[in-house]
């Protein structure tokens, strides 16, 4: 809103600072998600594309989750089923692999068959045993990220590092096109 960028967060229950990200439930004491949305409704209702997906984001809101990875994973499923993302997902805690750091993100890879992982901007980078990684015949892509730069909503100069709402709610499905690196189409609004 007001063109500023905003931090919309989850509260939840913290218990212990060793629970798993997977354990993680969710505070209901307040009514986050209906503050979520109408800041979103609100800073994103005149973008081109949040008539058509503001919809199923708002029934997303208004289911009552209980632990932060299924509401992370119905927002992602919003994201993927608008930029027709179909890479397969598979989640690290119901794959039962033993190992920490290097070693736990190798024995991932071997559980779900990868033949390379795509290392991303992160602290990995440093900790990963590159050479158990060759051993094992899967090679580390580093990811070389350029942020695209799109028409937002309003008069203000591009803020990059939003969230892929920002992307979709501007762009619409044509956001996977610049995800890739690909030129969009022909500009056009939804009706």
């Amino acid at each position: 809103m007001n063109g500023a960028a905003h931090w919309l967060t989850v509260p939840v229950i913290q218990r212990s600072q060793k629970e798993r990200i997977a354990d993680k439930a969710i505070d209901h004491s307040r009514d986050w998600a209906a503050a979520h949305y109408e800041t979103l409704r609100r800073a994103y209702t005149s973008a081109g594309y949040f008539g058509a997906y503001g919809a199923r984001l708002k029934r997303v809101y208004e289911r009552r989750w209980e632990r932060l990875v299924d509401l992370n994973a119905a927002m992602l499923e919003v994201l993927r089923d608008a930029f027709a993302i179909s890479t397969p997902l598979a989640k690290s805690s119901e794959l039962c692999v033993p190992g920490a750091k290097s070693e736990l993100v190798l024995n991932l890879c071997k559980a779900v068959g990868a033949h390379a992982l795509l290392v991303g901007l992160g602290g990995s980078r440093a900790y990963l045993d590159r050479a158990a990684f060759a051993t094992a015949g899967i090679a580390l892509e580093f990811q070389q990220f350029r942020h695209p730069v799109y028409a937002q909503r309003g008069n203000a100069r591009f803020t990059a590092g939003l969230s892929g709402l920002d992307l979709l709610f501007n762009c619409g499905p044509d956001g996977r096109r610049l995800l890739l690196g690909e030129a969009p189409r022909e500009s056009r609004i939804a009706a």
